[in-house]
This record gives C-alpha cells, sequence and structure tokens, in this order.
C-alpha cells in the first residue's frame, strides 16, 4: 500500500474543488426543498386516498423562531386512547425541508394520550401540516 502525502493547501485546494463541483450540480443540502406538491405526494402515499380531516389536532409552534435550527413543536390530538379508539400514528410534514416528511409518531391505547413534544429544523417560515 502507498502513502500519500498532501500538503495543508493542496488539501484545501481540493476540498474547495468538491465543493465547487458540489454547488455546480446542484446537490449541495441548502438547495434542497420539498414542495407544497412533494407534501401532498408523501401523504398520498402514506394514508392513499382518505381525506385528512381537521378538528381534533392541536399543534403548538411559535410563529416566528429565534433559532431556526431548534423550532420547538407540540402536537396533541383529542382521542380518548381506549382499546377501541385510539390514535395509532401521528405524521408531520413540511412543505420546505429537503423531506417532506419530518416525522411519525406512534400510540397504543398504553400510551394514555396522543402527545408529543419535540424541536424540528427549518431554514425559513413554512406551512407544515399534521
Amino acid at each position: 500500500m502507498k502513502t500519500v502525502t498532501m500538503t495543508r493547501r493542496e488539501a484545501l485546494a481540493l476540498a474547495g474543488a468538491g465543493i465547487v463541483t458540489a454547488a455546480t450540480f446542484g446537490i449541495l443540502p441548502s438547495d434542497v426543498e420539498a414542495k407544497p406538491a412533494d407534501v401532498e405526494a408523501a401523504m398520498k402515499k402514506l394514508i392513499g386516498d382518505k381525506k385528512p380531516k381537521s378538528g381534533r389536532i392541536k399543534m403548538d409552534m411559535p410563529q416566528i423562531a429565534e433559532n431556526g435550527s431548534t423550532v420547538p413543536m407540540s402536537i396533541e390530538v383529542d382521542s380518548p386512547m381506549t382499546k377501541d379508539d385510539y390514535v395509532k400514528s401521528l405524521h408531520v410534514f413540511a412543505e420546505l425541508n429537503p423531506r417532506p416528511d419530518v416525522a411519525s409518531f406512534h400510540f397504543t391505547p398504553q400510551s394514555g394520550v396522543a402527545f408529543v413534544s419535540t424541536r424540528m429544523r427549518m431554514s425559513k417560515t413554512q406551512n407544515i401540516v399534521a
């Protein structure tokens, strides 16, 4: 096995060339955003032709976050959580994130409540669907 030595300057030049190549071909993560149609497609893949219902879900997020790297989010679904009537899954979608399907949470009647609290990263103001 042959060892190749490289100066710091050569290593930086090589890294810079890689970044320029990535930017040229549009493969940098900052260039990737889902669109509202991507959210609809992801939802259709998950629930098929069923129509989402509104009214039982309460989502709490700031209108404007101080830091887009850690945006707090809590979601609660009004459900009795009995063995015959309970929330099985909760899915979160974001219109402008690189992947439209952000998170999925699963519940059982033993969960007691259908509630989640987490943080998500958002690069800009966008619609969030649960």
